[in-house]
């Protein structure tokens, strides 16, 4: 059909927070290294128009405050090539421990720091 298959765009949204976390400091290693794997346990996508083969795109990721133990994020994706969004979205994110998986009910220490230190952005 010559468009990106939809299934594509979980990926880019996945590129985007990869891209959050180097901008930010706050990489899936770091957490990691701190004690927490931070699956995602809900995804939205909304498609808007489509990128064709050979198109690019710019993605904007944006992190959502949350006082709840999680990690928000939004998207939005823009075709280079014709100036449209192409899809909007959302995932959200826990924190599991390392050590027995188990939930995080409270937002984790170093995490509260991270978010003093930093003004969100988007990227």
């Amino acid at each position: 059909m010559g468009v990106v298959w939809h299934g594509n765009y979980l990926k880019y949204f996945e590129d985007g927070r990869e891209a959050f976390g180097k901008e930010f400091g706050i990489e899936y290693l770091d957490i990691y290294n701190q004690g927490f794997f931070t699956p995602i346990v809900r995804s939205e996508i909304d498609h808007k128009s489509p990128i064709n083969f050979g198109e690019r795109a710019k993605i904007i990721t944006t992190l959502i405050p949350s006082k709840a133990a999680k990690m928000i994020f939004t998207y939005e994706i823009i075709n280079l090539t014709t100036g449209k969004i192409s899809a909007v979205g959302k995932t959200i994110q826990i924190f599991l421990s390392t050590e027995n998986r188990e939930l995080e009910l409270y937002t984790p220490d170093f995490y509260i720091e991270w978010e003093k230190k930093m003004s969100l952005k988007s990227v």
